[in-house]
């Protein structure tokens, strides 16, 4: 019960974000892996047609 009572009293000093910095923070993460996605799309693709060209 000890620590219960400490997760509870540590959980009172989070500061938790407002709704715009949520928003904010949520759409720079999905902007990010929306990036590293094509990025490594483009690569797998380039990389391929190399590998293709080699082969043949």
């Amino acid at each position: 019960m000890n620590f219960l009572r400490s997760v509870r009293e540590e959980m009172k000093l989070v500061t938790w974000p407002s709704k715009k910095q949520l928003r904010h923070d949520s759409l720079v993460v999905i902007e990010t892996a929306i990036i590293f996605a094509l990025m490594f799309f483009i690569m797998d693709t380039g990389i391929q047609a190399l590998i293709n060209l080699i082969i043949r």
